[in-house]
């Protein structure tokens, strides 16, 4: 558990995989208005890169359920897919029995329906450009990269999960 004065005030995820499928790696962060910082990372032997991204996802968003932070904060992430299946997608799976508009079945239904949980902090996700030196960005890119690869990374006040 986080201490009381901990306050989010950003937050990234990235996932990567070597293979699609594959090895895979997710990685996030979290920054504080006291400057400090905590970063994630997590490994899937067999897996997909938006696998990863939506386990990014859902690990920040159970982080920031134990954790105070304001109404504008926002998840920056590379993954149009994570975007607009949270924001455009998901509540037309919903209504179709999580089919998709062709008749098929939701891929990583596991993960959206996790990440559908009412009991999770409802936050926007800010699209950032990968590989275009956000800071943020770049640095949940290289956690994620690290993991799928079975890479030693450091991590700010590591937690494995």
């Amino acid at each position: 558990m986080y201490q009381e004065q901990k306050f989010a005030i950003a937050a990234a995820t990235d996932g990567a995989c070597s293979g699609n499928p594959g090895p895979g790696g997710w990685g996030a962060l979290i920054r504080f208005q006291d400057g400090s910082e905590l970063e994630f990372g997590g490994f899937n032997p067999e897996t997909t890169n938006n696998r990863m991204e939506l386990q990014a996802a859902l690990f920040v968003l159970k982080e920031l359920n134990k954790i105070n932070f304001p109404p504008s904060l926002t998840i920056k992430t590379d993954s149009k897919y994570l975007i607009n299946g949270m924001e455009k997608w998901m509540q037309n799976w919903k209504k179709k029995g999580w089919k998709t508009a062709s008749g098929k079945a939701v891929l990583n239904q596991d993960l959206w329906k996790a990440l559908d949980c009412p009991e999770l902090p409802k936050i926007k996700l800010q699209y950032v450009k990968g590989h275009s030196g956000e800071m943020d960005n770049d640095r949940v890119d290289a956690i994620a990269v690290a993991f799928s690869k079975g890479k030693k990374i450091q991590l700010k006040n590591f937690v494995r999960k």
